[in-house]
């Protein structure tokens, strides 16, 4: 049991708190369900971007799936080597794509026609051959939140099958680019199978296609998006997710990638935020916290659901609260219409499942410091990242002013 009261009493609130045990958990479960074929599970550093979160992820002999040439430093930082780190995303700079190509890192995941007309050409300058992967949108309704829907022709990432197999054989012919993977990733928080399954049928008939033209490929990247239990969703579990996505790939020889995130670090992490008072409008009650939207920001953009918990001595019949933040927004919010007994200053609340997407959401909105961050290990906690001061927010902009 974490004890959250001495925590907020040491390294005081709003706090972001990670069990790293449950995390290593998860990674060797999902690690285990891929041992029938070469498998690289990929940490996606979005999810949670904290280089201790990183390197412990590293000394499992995890790779890193990055979205920024800067996720890619802290990957190098976190001590994962360069042939095991991804660079994917839609809107890579030129600078960016030039260092990740003089990193040699394992390869770059290109996302249209453009993008690997600039790879080819920054490559070409360098004089150095670039590996790439394609991603594939393989139009599959993976079932989820809009925003978080990444697999259909609506959305920005990828391209067609048509596209996708033209930029192969382009690749194929090019003197500065190595197509080595093929990438799908149809979606986050992801709780039912047929859709993956589906996507990785059309992919490993691309694959088998590019074959027979003499294209062979070293990487079959399946993304990421499996789903976690926020409230009360059916997850779908490791073993028939894997089994479903290596069933498509009889025949082809190729390594799995997987990169999980929300999946390894999701229900690992809590944030602890302190009761400042509870507030009457009307027929409205309001508990007033003294975290806020810019900590963690799931609420207020997807309206998403996080399970809170009551830190008092009170022993009252529970009512329906909302309960909301300091900053100057009404969209400042944790949950509504929520069941919580009566609570006074300095009780505290801890939000589940707050260990992905929520730090590296945060912002420093209403001139408010982040939150200090940190890790629990066999019973012991280690502050990996402090709470910033008003100093630190004002550092950048002194200089410049008159």
């Amino acid at each position: 049991m974490i004890d959250f009261r001495e925590l907020a009493d040491k390294y005081k609130t709003p706090l972001y708190v990670y069990d790293l045990d449950y995390m290593t958990e998860r990674y060797n479960e999902l690690k285990e369900s891929f041992k029938a074929r070469k498998s690289i599970l990929c940490y996606a550093v979005k999810a949670n971007s904290n280089l201790s979160i990183v390197r412990h992820f590293a000394k499992m002999g995890s790779g890193a799936d990055c979205v920024s040439i800067g996720e890619v430093r802290r990957a190098f930082l976190a001590g994962i080597p360069s042939y095991k780190i991804i660079f994917s995303g839609v809107g890579k700079s030129d600078d960016e794509i030039r260092e990740a190509i003089e990193k040699d890192i394992l390869y770059i995941n290109v996302e249209s026609e453009a993008e690997l007309g600039r790879v080819e050409l920054i490559a070409k300058e360098l004089n150095k051959v670039s590996r790439i992967s394609i991603r594939v949108n393989p139009n599959i309704d993976p079932k989820t939140h809009p925003y978080i829907s990444t697999g259909l022709h609506d959305n920005k990432f990828g391209v067609d099958i048509t596209t996708a197999k033209r930029m192969y054989i382009k690749a194929n012919n090019s003197e500065f680019l190595d197509p080595v993977g093929i990438h799908f990733h149809i979606g986050s928080q992801l709780t039912e199978l047929k859709p993956i399954y589906e996507s990785a049928e059309i992919v490993s008939d691309l694959v088998r296609s590019l074959v027979h033209i003499n294209i062979e490929l070293k990487f079959f990247d399946v993304g990421g998006g499996l789903g976690v239990t926020y409230k009360d969703e059916k997850t779908i579990p490791t073993y028939e997710y894997t089994q479903a996505i290596l069933g498509t790939l009889k025949g082809l020889d190729l390594t799995v990638i997987c990169e999980p995130g929300r999946f390894l670090t999701a229900n690992a992490g809590y944030f602890v935020t302190k009761v400042l008072y509870e507030k009457q409008n009307g027929e409205k009650k309001f508990v007033v916290v003294d975290g806020a939207m810019n900590d963690l920001l799931r609420p207020a953009l997807y309206g998403a659901y996080h399970k809170i918990e009551a830190v008092t001595n009170n022993k009252t019949d529970k009512r329906k609260v909302d309960i909301v933040g300091p900053v100057c927004e009404s969209g400042d919010f944790f949950a509504k219409d929520y069941d919580l007994v009566e609570l006074n200053h300095n009780d505290l609340l801890v939000i589940h499942s707050a260990g992905a997407y929520g730090f590296g959401m945060g912002s420093n909105y209403n001139t408010r410091g982040r939150s200090a961050e940190v890790a629990i290990s066999n019973g012991k906690s280690k502050l990996i990242r402090k709470r910033e001061t008003f100093e630190d927010l004002v550092a950048n902009e002194l200089e410049f002013m008159e």
